[in-house]
């Protein structure tokens, strides 16, 4: 009966399709996360990929959003740009944020970037040129949903592990029917050669 299920062309096609949305939503997701932690955030063909933590650029960005940042002379930059920066003052010392530029002025020959979250009230401490990481040229579509799908715990549990274990549960419960089958061939083969010889 399993078996009759299984090998159903209703049962195939939509399992088929179910089972290669989610491989690939895990290898686009694997892929992600490689090349964040292989690059260390290093720029790789002038891009990084960073994935927002607040809600300070909402309704622009969204916590879980996943941005491309591309590297640019900081010479081009102009207010209004949303930009990446590594924070070294007060509470954003040794973070990465993601504001927009509010002001750029020059202090004793060298541009001062002054920065804030449009979701903030208060400014960012000034940053210079050489702790931008780049401009923001976007978010990421496809890993921008599949970042949201898995970091809510709802999403990750309906639309990936069950599916996920439904997937591994009927391959192994065809693997099993797929070997009762053979054992029933194998046997029907040797009653076969028996009757052949008596």
């Amino acid at each position: 009966m399993l078996r009759k299920v299984l090998d159903s062309k209703y049962f195939q096609i939509p399992y088929k399709i179910i089972k290669f949305i989610i491989f690939l939503i895990l290898i686009l997701y694997l892929a992600f996360i490689l090349i964040q932690r292989i690059s260390g955030n290093q720029s790789i063909f002038g891009y990084r990929i960073f994935s927002v933590a607040t809600g300070s650029m909402i309704p622009e960005y969204n916590v879980n959003d996943v941005l491309a940042i591309k590297e640019i002379n900081t010479d081009e930059l102009k207010v209004g740009d949303d930009i990446t920066y590594l924070g070294n003052k007060l509470d954003v010392n040794g973070r990465i944020v993601t504001h927009r530029i509010i002001e750029i002025k020059e202090e004793n020959g060298e541009k001062i970037y002054i920065t804030k979250g449009i979701n903030n009230i208060a400014e960012d401490p000034s940053i210079k040129g050489n702790q931008i990481y780049g401009k923001v040229v976007g978010k990421i579509p496809v890993i921008t949903e599949i970042n949201h799908i898995i970091k809510n715990q709802y999403g990750f549990f309906f639309l990936i592990f069950v599916p996920l274990v439904a997937v591994i549960f009927l391959e192994i419960a065809d693997t099993i029917t797929e070997m009762k089958r053979d054992k029933k061939d194998k046997e029907a083969e040797e009653n076969g050669e028996k009757e052949e010889i008596i």
